[in-house]
């Protein structure tokens, strides 16, 4: 005779096995083989308390999927998601708690996925896998394949890297200096990316009275959950875009013209590079309410553009505060040589409240190395010096505790011969 407690108590473990993460969308994108790579995700329909706990790369796994065991083969993780490459969220689509996952994969796991392919020990993919728990089913392990390729057309739209900067000053400026109804020099954003795609979107100004833009204001629309979307801070437009990006991995977008820039008023001004979220069969993402576009996203805020207006003596004191603000590099000096080194040291002056320094390392196509230390100094990875006979250049910012930027060097060039 059956036992109905048993009977009622069975389907409750199949209804209990439902509540928790179902998968994640798209379950596999095309990655670059070189440099870093960011994709939009959705692990779809968590529980109420279901929360991640972890996020890694490995060069194989046991299973796709869901798992309730880590699926990651014995030596073969490649590394974790940096804490400052983390940009995941609650997210709500419908009656469903999903998780947004802005995915940043660091150069440094490509580098590794690659030479293990070259080795001969596996093949070129390698698989992200975040770990959930807290969820009524236990722990949950989700798996997205990574696909290697040259970063082109079969990959999502991303901006890896964003360059905004006036044309006669460039990013040695970080206040250009405008005195009162003057014009300032032209000016445009570098930008370097996955894909191809369009890119959407508009340049405005925020004038010295409007509210400071947050964090959050800064990123790319494509980067926020889809309802979170529309909520960012509004300033006033300049000029719209819409263009079509090749996949080249660079391009140039030209601001509009100096001349609409206002300059009739005294203050501090800020140029923003806003990108709308469009659409990009690649990186789009299925929320089980709906697809949400990805084309744009990045894995970081955009930098802003600022220039000072004011009297002689106004402009004298942005002048002081602006060289305060300056971060100086030491070493490696302008356009060096760096001949027979083991490893190649970095360093920098000291900056006052700053808690933590983020250095770049760069190449044509964009990122190649960077880091964030609490240190005045970094000694780069051995592999750089693989990029012999390339102009490459760095830069370093500080942040204060809540994580703002507070100083910023100019670039520099050095080689490697």
């Amino acid at each position: 005779m059956r036992n109905p407690f048993i009977h009622a108590l069975f389907f409750l473990l199949l209804a209990t096995q439902a509540l928790a993460v179902v998968g994640v969308n798209p379950t596999g994108v095309g990655v670059r083989q070189s440099g870093p790579s960011t994709v939009f995700l959705t692990f779809q329909d968590l529980d109420p308390n279901e929360t991640a706990a972890d996020a890694f790369w490995c060069g194989e796994v046991t299973t796709t999927g869901v798992s309730a065991i880590n699926p990651c083969v014995a030596n073969t993780l490649f590394g974790h998601l940096p804490a400052r490459y983390d940009r995941s969220q609650i997210s709500t689509a419908g009656t469903f708690r999903n998780f947004t996952d802005i995915m940043t994969i660091p150069a440094s796991v490509t580098r590794r996925a690659l030479q293990t392919a070259q080795q001969g020990s596996a093949n070129s993919n390698f698989f992200y896998v975040r770990k959930f728990t807290g969820g009524l089913s236990g722990d949950r392990f989700v798996t997205v394949t990574c696909r290697m390729s040259g970063g082109g057309a079969r990959s999502p739209l991303a901006l890896l890297d964003v360059q905004i900067g006036f044309e006669s000053g460039g990013d040695k400026e970080p206040i250009f200096l405008v005195s009162r109804d003057g014009v300032p020099p032209k000016f445009g954003a570098r930008i370097f990316y996955n894909g191809s795609g369009r890119l959407v979107g508009r340049w405005e100004i925020k004038m010295p009275t409007d509210p400071e833009p947050t964090n959050e204001d800064l990123l790319t629309e494509a980067t926020l959950p889809v309802e979170r979307r529309g909520l960012q801070q509004r300033y006033t437009v300049l000029q719209r875009f819409d263009i079509f990006l090749q996949p080249t991995g660079k391009a140039y977008i030209p601001g509009p013209d100096p001349g609409k820039l206002p300059t009739s008023s005294d203050g501090n001004y800020k140029v923003l590079l806003r990108i709308e979220a469009t659409s990009d069969k690649e990186g789009d993402s299925e929320t089980l309410a709906g697809t949400v576009v990805s084309g744009g996203v990045a894995g970081f805020p955009m930098p802003v553009l600022r220039y000072f207006v004011g009297a002689v003596d106004d402009l004298k004191k942005a002048q002081a505060e602006q060289a305060t603000e300056n971060l100086s590099l030491m070493l490696p000096q302008v356009d060096a040589v760096i001949k027979n080194k083991s490893a190649i040291e970095f360093t920098w002056a000291n900056v006052p409240k700053a808690v933590l320094y983020r250095i770049e390392i760069l190449d044509e196509q964009g990122p190649v190395a960077s880091a964030v230390i609490p240190e005045i100094s970094y000694v780069a990875p051995p592999w750089l010096l693989e990029k012999k006979g390339v102009s490459l250049r760095w830069r370093v910012s500080a942040m204060d505790t809540k994580g703002n930027e507070i100083a910023k060097s100019a670039p520099r060039i050095f080689r490697i011969e």
